[in-house]
């Protein structure tokens, strides 16, 4: 996947130089980037404004909320069953001569809003179901602030063959660090990507310690507030592994030269280190509107979007080697990325199903990646390579969760009663 000829997010390059106030599309609205997104948003009106939003459905209330606040055109959900729910709420917020912003629904409103007359879509939705609308805000010409790292994991070639330079920005925090710091030199001079990870909850245990660990203990994140799923991949530090294929394909780095450490504090949210022997680290105290500021702004800042440190008050920061015997999920990452084709597609499907499965107390905690390990083994080495196709990228996916559904079932009789707490 490396024959791409420059990078699909390059801080050198303003995909459009636009000035004025910026129309964006938030789809995820409800979700953690997106109610975030919206709080910049609204603080900064005469940068920004939210002309359409898409949420899943479950949160009609807090969606009808956003729409009013934001007088939006357009509201998207994807579960249909949530139209009436989601007009009654809208009603009741909006007044009697107020027109209502119209309702698109289903699993296709979301890609159909992503290709909407806008500067900006932010993908902020969870999963991989995030794909199409990445694809359709790339063909429509739309910059895309991308939050949804999954999109660019299982469909990596796909994205590389329709984005221009330019036209990603990354919001996860560590790739808009990595984004941030590359824009002090020159890509030839890169020697290394280094991506910090806080270590999650169970940083400094054993694998062997982590076996009764339960989804209470998972969620407890130490630094981020951030939705289950996400949690709980940063928990096994699947997450980490996601990334670091994320920053192959975004930076065209080769594997061997990205590089994880844990740092506890989340202050440094990544760093790049230059040939000349220079680390170029981007540190802000742990707040996810500095990214999404980075995501809808570049190449402008946002002024005060996040909170700044207070230097006058004393603090240590930490780093660590990463433990890949406890944390096997970065190697098993590389190996996937470096196969291509449907493999990332097929650990990223395995690993949605087995968080599913561990949250509801049907998996224990180190059953997410035996199972998701054993899974790619029986996928093997994908046959599609560079010409991978959305077909291919669905059939992979509906098998491994399939195969993934029946491999963990396995565990369940194995299962203490505590780890269903």
């Amino acid at each position: 996947m490396s024959d791409c000829p420059a990078p699909l997010a390059d801080p050198h390059i303003a995909f459009d130089p636009t000035e004025g106030r910026r129309d964006i599309v938030v789809l995820g609205s409800t979700g953690s980037i997106g109610t975030q997104a919206i709080d910049l948003v609204l603080r900064n009106p005469d940068r920004f404004r939210v002309t359409a939003l898409s949420a899943a459905g479950g949160r009609v209330e807090l969606l009808a909320e956003q729409a009013r606040r934001l007088r939006v055109r357009t509201v998207a959900v994807a579960r249909e069953e949530a139209v009436p729910a989601l007009r009654e709420a809208l009603a009741g917020r909006y007044g009697t001569a107020e027109p209502l912003p119209e309702i698109l629904a289903g699993p296709d409103a979301a890609t159909e809003l992503a290709a909407s007359d806008c500067h900006t879509v932010l993908n902020g939705i969870t999963g991989s179901i995030g794909l199409a609308p990445t694809l359709a805000a790339l063909t429509a010409g739309r910059t895309l602030a991308l939050a949804n790292k999954e999109s660019l994991i299982v469909g990596g070639p796909l994205v590389k063959a329709l984005a221009r330079p330019g036209q990603i920005i990354p919001v996860d925090s560590e790739h808009a660090a990595l984004f941030q710091a590359l824009a002090a030199g020159a890509r030839a001079d890169v020697r290394k990507l280094v991506v910090t990870a806080s270590g999650g909850p169970f940083r400094g245990r054993t694998k062997a310690e982590l076996a009764h660990v339960t989804p209470k203990d998972a969620l407890a994140h130490p630094t981020w507030a951030m939705g289950p799923v996400i949690t709980v991949n940063s928990a096994t530090l699947v997450n980490k592994g996601l990334e670091v294929i994320e920053a192959h394909l975004l930076y065209d780095i080769p594997f061997e030269r990205i590089e994880v450490v844990v740092h506890p504090q989340s202050y440094v949210h990544s760093m790049v280190e230059f040939n000349d022997g220079s680390t170029l680290a981007q540190a802000t105290p742990p707040d996810m509107r500095g990214p999404i500021a980075v995501g809808l702004g570049w190449p402008h800042r946002v002024p005060d979007a996040a909170p700044a440190f207070d230097w006058t008050t004393a603090s240590t920061w930490e780093f660590f080697p990463l433990d890949t015997e406890a944390f096997p999920s970065v190697g098993l990452a590389r190996h996937v990325g470096t196969l291509g084709g449907t493999a990332p597609a097929v650990f990223n499907a395995a690993n949605e199903e087995c968080v599913d499965a561990f949250l509801a107390g049907r998996l224990p905690f180190n059953g997410i990646m035996d199972t998701v390990t054993e899974v790619v083994a029986e996928h093997g080495t994908p046959r599609t390579g560079t010409s991978l196709t959305v077909a291919d990228v669905l059939e992979a996916e509906t098998w491994a969760r399939a195969r993934a559904r029946e491999t963990a079932a396995t565990f369940s009789e194995e299962q203490p009663a505590e780890a269903r707490a």
